[in-house]
């Protein structure tokens, strides 16, 4: 195409995307951002399938391609993949999240004797190899000395590496439990931890910097010495240090693991098979890594969804297996199935007749209470100790914590990173375990994450010795109720996608702020904590009565009683997905049954439930 048509196409073209902008067909942030793909030259390879689209008035695409710039959320950067588009993962945006990590590490580092190091992984996801390289070939090109995964790995053997190989920082190409057509850009600090404030607002910075991006080509940095593979012994130095923490000799305990098509078998599989666990076998309808997760229900491979156990459950009904233990595709967090006995009587989230699935909150109190209890009966726990949960989280984790006389910290927001930058702001050695809602559990200094492969160890190291006993996971859980009270959780969640997505959860946030309800049904609401206008306010008057100094983060809790039930709400927008996401909390004493107490949390938590979906309706629209 000559030079002058060229132009006339192009000065069309953002003519075209102004006037869709002006006719609200394109959100003010896409014209922006479209914009500046079609005039700034660093995005000159993407002007033609961009003014194609503005060609054949697609704008419902261009939409979804450039709503945003994708953000650094709770797991770094994550999104939808396609060819080009600032809303979604590929291979621009990788190569600028790359380019501003590179950036911001030289700035910070203050040892200029030797060159930055960083260590890059992947899983299983479709494009997650390619994505891999181009942030390895960027981060050589500025200089970096490289440690490249060959193989997929999982996200906490990312970690350790970065401790381990004394690294700066380190990326992991995943976007966890996402449907298929995800991916993202995980950056990691030198503690092993995702990065943090201010680091993330400094890459982000460096991000909107990069224009002309440096790069090589991959097979000449790994002859030149600046990229090198990462080889067996760090896969075993990682295992060694997962099993290194084991905490019971017994292993008499049968187990179906599934990795759910991602990388566990490398790591998951791998720790507990070499701590032991012979009678723990692999579920092979699921086994090959494949990012389209063609064997998982709905194509959706989050543990946190009971349905994906279903074909697990299927294949060891006939088996005599006690438990199905399954890992997301990154392999971070850890799920359970325990095997029903008849005497078990059923909580209101399970819907299975063989298996009951233990959410996450139940397994994070076993988890908590199991490794207290083997560090307090070997003399290795004390006041000095302490266990960290965060903000959305069971309340009877820090009651188990409590008892054993060790410091519960609490006030942490939802994300392993704030967990990590927790343990790292105090005497690491005194860290014993953590735990979040949505099955993510870590022990041990080795990582500064969640870890599929210790809650694994230790789900069937504690199931082993309850099985001495004649116990279950089940019957222990029914012994923490006896001694702390009943506790119930569910998670929901609002999904607002698209371009008017962040809007609605804007509208949604804001209701509640500026107007929020005294009454629930039944539930009487007598404060709301907001963490991020940082103050404790009253209800009904909603007035201050408390300032919050930290942590900082778009959080509501409100607390309040109905039928002697106490009862919380927490609500926040979600880091990694579009939407958001309520946590609804309730206690009650066992009067005059545990039984009873079942039913009265369950009752009430419905009731509730209802009645906000409905508040919330008549307050924001549909």
């Amino acid at each position: 195409m000559a030079s002058n048509d060229r132009d006339r196409w192009l000065m069309k073209g953002i003519e075209a995307i102004d006037q869709a902008v002006h006719a609200g067909s394109l959100t003010v942030e896409a014209g922006r951002n479209i914009h500046r793909w079609l005039t700034e030259p660093q995005y000159a390879e993407f002007q033609n399938p961009v003014l194609n689209l503005v060609d054949a008035a697609d704008f419902d695409e261009l939409n979804r391609l450039f709503w945003e710039r994708i953000p650094f959320g709770t797991g770094g950067r994550r999104g939808p993949m396609s060819e080009f588009g600032s809303a979604t993962i590929n291979d621009r945006t990788i190569a600028e999240s790359a380019q501003g990590l590179a950036v911001h590490v030289q700035k910070c580092r203050t040892d200029a004797s030797s060159p930055p190091q960083a260590a890059i992984a992947f899983d299983s996801r479709n494009r997650s190899l390619e994505f891999a390289r181009r942030t390895a070939c960027v981060l050589a090109a500025n200089g970096f000395r490289v440690h490249f995964f060959p193989q997929p790995r999982s996200t906490p053997e990312l970690s350790f590496a970065v401790r381990y190989l004394k690294c700066d920082s380190g990326v992991v190409i995943s976007a966890s439990h996402n449907p298929p057509a995800d991916n993202g850009f995980k950056a990691y600090w030198s503690t092993g931890g995702q990065v943090l404030p201010p680091h993330d607002a400094g890459i982000i910075d460096c991000v909107d910097a990069a224009t002309e991006i440096p790069t090589v080509d991959f097979d000449s940095a790994i002859e030149a010495g600046t990229i090198s593979l990462v080889g067996d012994d760090v896969d075993q130095a990682y295992v060694n240090a997962v099993s290194e923490l084991s905490l019971s000799p017994q292993r008499d305990i049968s187990a179906l693991y599934t990795p759910l098509h991602g990388v566990g078998e490398t790591s998951v599989y791998r720790v507990v098979r070499q701590a032991g666990f012979d009678n723990v076998s692999i579920f092979e309808l699921q086994r090959a890594q494949d990012g389209n997760f063609p064997n998982v229900p709905d194509h959706l491979p989050n543990p946190e969804r009971f349905a994906v156990f279903g074909p697990a459950i299927h294949a060891a009904r006939s088996t005599g297996v006690d438990l199905i233990l399954a890992s997301d595709p990154d392999a971070d967090r850890m799920a359970v199935a325990v095997r029903r006995h008849p005497s078990w009587q059923a909580e209101p989230t399970i819907d299975s007749t063989d298996f009951v699935c233990l959410t996450g909150n139940q397994l994070g109190a076993l988890l908590t209470d199991y490794v207290l209890d083997r560090r307090q009966k070997a003399g290795a726990l004390s006041s000095a100790n302490f266990i960290i949960e965060t903000l959305v989280t069971t309340p009877l984790i820090a009651d188990i914590g409590k008892s054993y006389g060790v410091e519960v910290v609490r006030d942490v927001l939802v994300g392993f990173k704030h967990i990590a930058g927790e343990i790292d702001a105090r005497d690491a050695r005194d860290f014993v375990f953590a735990a979040e809602e949505s099955i993510g559990f870590m022990a041990g200094n080795y990582v500064r994450d969640k870890d599929a492969a210790i809650a694994a160890l230790y789900v069937l190291e504690l199931a082993a010795e309850l099985k001495t006993r004649g116990q279950t996971l089940l019957d222990r859980l029914h012994e923490l109720y006896l001694r702390h009270g009943y506790f119930l959780e569910e998670t929901i969640s609002t999904q607002c996608p698209g371009p008017t997505g962040q809007a609605r959860i804007r509208q949604i946030m804001a209701a509640f702020r500026s107007g929020p309800p005294s009454v629930i049904g039944s539930c009487v609401w007598d404060s709301v904590r907001d963490f991020l206008q940082h103050e404790v306010r009253s209800l009904p008057s909603n007035r201050v009565v408390e300032q919050i100094p930290a942590p900082s983060g778009d959080l509501l809790i409100f607390t309040g009683q109905s039928h002697e039930c106490h009862v919380s709400v927490a609500m926040r927008p979600s880091g990694t997905e579009p939407k958001i996401k309520f946590y609804y909390f309730l206690k009650t004493s066992l009067n005059p049954s545990l039984e009873a107490a079942r039913q009265r949390a369950a009752e009430t938590l419905a009731e509730v439930q209802s009645a906000l979906e409905l508040w919330m309706k008549e307050v924001t629209g549909p």
